[in-house]
């Protein structure tokens, strides 16, 4: 009795060559803008809980800088609002919205390799106590400089082109 064997069909050279043949490179395989940029990106000071939030999500993702050559410059919006209202108007859940524009900018020339604007949002239950209240707000918002920093980096990695 023949079985198909998924795995192999996966792995096989074939997969790879089509893979490659569409324009497909790692974002961090040798030579690509994801490892050229480690280590190389200094990313402007924070000034508030949010912005500390990202700022330290994007080192941990381009790296500690060792030689600087870009400056990665933002700004950071974000909105709550009540979402979830019980019968005696009391709020149970809050919905925040965040806007990160940022640009990216090679430190020797001043020229901006790209700028763009990510934008994402996440949630947290408002619980009674003020201290789970506020426990819960401050995770929310660091999940959300979270997903923005990703979107920033993956932004960065596919659209500049890093020698």
């Amino acid at each position: 009795m023949s079985s198909f064997d998924r795995r192999k069909f996966l792995i096989s050279s074939a997969t790879f060559g089509a893979l490659a043949g569409c324009g497909f490179t790692p974002a961090y395989g040798p030579g690509s803008a994801g490892s050229n940029l480690r280590g190389r990106v200094e990313i402007a000071a924070p000034d508030d809980r949010e912005s500390y939030a990202l700022a330290n999500h994007l080192k941990l993702s381009f790296g500690e800088v060792t030689n600087p050559a870009y400056r990665l410059s933002y700004e950071i919006d974000t909105v709550e609002r009540a979402v979830g209202i019980t019968r005696d108007e009391e709020i149970t859940r809050y919905h925040v919205e965040g806007e990160v524009t940022f640009a990216l900018t090679e430190t020797a020339t001043g020229r901006t390799l790209t700028s763009d604007t990510v934008e994402s949002f996440t949630s947290y239950s408002a619980p009674n106590s003020p201290v789970d209240r506020l426990t819960a707000s401050r995770d929310a918002y660091e999940r959300l400089m979270v997903i923005l920093g990703d979107k920033i980096v993956d932004q960065i990695i596919t659209t500049v082109e890093i020698v």
